[in-house]
């Protein structure tokens, strides 16, 4: 980089640093549109190196008075009168909160801040300071895409192309492999859902693929084969079954939306075909081989105090017939290990290991998060399935297993409260899976 290169680009910064001053300086409300306008141009003059140095200055420059904060505080807990509380929650809020809804003001403002999150999110790991100007984005995005602000809309075949295209490119459970393979999934026996906010109209946020089908699948291949045949007939819908869900959105992460996603869909799903009787997933369990390499135990208090003397025994036993520190999966797995052509001891130690990790680690901290993200949203463990995944992804991550999770639409808010409590729901088959 030449000297007038660095020049032009210590400038920009400089500019969009002044932006935000004046920004946040302005006192009126007519200068406003104009002045936020001036942040976002700014700020997407800015090269990817510049993102550190530009959030750098909102943390240094935008943080509460630490005394007025003390002072406020101790007001408080003097007198805990309205007064008082006002006060300490306006002196508590970060400057640049209110930054950022001014932001949102621009022309294309509620855009720009979900890019700007993003590009933050790219910085965390080396400036983990900026978590503070992180955790201040995302309380924020959390009000403004706030599921009651968002519109459900079916996407079908006949959806701007453009939506079309996005499903295609933020697919990330089972790729779409080009358009004969989304017009597959978006035939009568399918259903695509998605979230979209008022200001990004053409933006999916979030997405849901359903299969209606006449029983709980335990495969993925004929679920997202697009040359499989169509169930053509209504009443042979008994079962809605949830098989991918993806987030469109990078600076939307950690903004809750697929829970209510997948709540909405089943009760609009029960509205138009009121034979369905059963809601399920078809789910992943990404991390699974990994936890058994690294020695299938549980770190959270809770989970180890369920961990009981004779499933510790189950474990170990399975462990010991599994042998990876002979051979670990990957090299079993380049060697052509396949589920078909398992043993059928391997085969009970690998179900007897998945249903400990799914049915006693899941409400941990590093329990399976596709786990967490159903089991949290109110569903059940319903069932663990052998050879449901063959792609080199599943085996690789899971062995081929598969899991359902169940949505008994009357039970999803008790079942909720007890996985809030650390409690996991799982059925009886999948509890025999785990005894010795």
């Amino acid at each position: 980089m030449n000297m007038l290169e660095k020049l032009a680009k210590a400038r920009n910064l400089s500019k969009a640093n002044n932006a935000v001053k004046r920004l946040i300086s302005e006192r009126g409300e007519s200068n406003a549109v104009s002045m936020a306008d001036d942040v976002v141009n700014n700020y997407r003059k800015l090269g990817k190196d510049q993102h550190v140095q530009f959030f750098t200055f909102l943390f240094e420059k935008f943080n509460p008075d630490a005394d007025a904060v003390m002072k406020a505080a101790q007001n408080y807990a003097a007198e805990a009168n309205a007064r008082n509380y006002v006060r300490l929650q306006r002196i508590v809020e970060a400057p640049r909160q209110e930054l950022f809804r001014r932001l949102n003001r621009a022309s294309e403002g509620t855009a720009a801040v979900v890019q700007m999150r993003r590009d933050l999110l790219q910085v965390l790991d080396k400036k983990p300071e900026l978590t503070a100007v992180d955790f201040d984005m995302r309380h924020l995005l959390s009000s403004w895409f706030n599921p009651g602000f968002l519109k459900m809309h079916r996407v079908d075949w006949k959806s701007p192309a453009e939506v079309l295209e996005k499903l295609i490119k933020h697919e990330a459970v089972h790729a779409i492999d080009g358009w004969d393979d989304l017009r597959r999934r978006l035939q009568p026996d399918r259903r695509c859902f998605a979230f979209f906010h008022p200001q990004l109209p053409n933006e999916p946020l979030i997405f849901v693929e359903v299969a209606l089908l006449p029983e709980i699948p335990s495969v993925i291949t004929p679920l997202v084969d697009k040359k499989a045949d169509t169930v053509d007939q209504v009443n042979q819908f008994k079962v809605a079954a949830f098989y991918s869900i993806s987030n469109c959105e990078p600076g939307l992460r950690g903004v809750s939306m697929g829970n209510f996603l997948i709540k909405r869909v089943a009760e609009q799903l029960k509205a138009e075909f009121p034979g369905l009787k059963t809601f399920v997933t078809l789910s992943p369990i990404p991390g699974f081989i990994d936890w058994v390499s690294a020695g299938a135990g549980f770190s959270d208090a809770v989970s180890a105090e369920r961990f009981k003397p004779a499933l510790r025994a189950a474990r170990d036993q399975a462990l010991t017939q599994l042998n990876l520190d002979a051979k670990s999966w990957s090299e079993r797995l380049s060697a052509g290990w396949h589920p078909d052509e398992a043993s059928q001891k391997e085969k009970d130690a690998l179900l007897c290991l998945v249903s400990m990790y799914l049915g006693l680690g899941s409400a941990a901290r590093e329990g399976n998060p596709v786990a967490k993200f159903h089991l949290g949203n109110g569903a059940k463990l319903h069932q663990i399935n052998w050879a449901g995944d063959l792609s080199r992804k599943g085996l690789r991550q899971s062995a081929g297993l598969m899991v359902n999770y169940l949505y008994d639409l009357g039970n999803v808010e008790e079942n909720h409260e007890r996985f809030a409590n650390g409690e996991i729901v799982y059925s009886k088959a999948v509890g025999r899976l785990m005894q010795p």
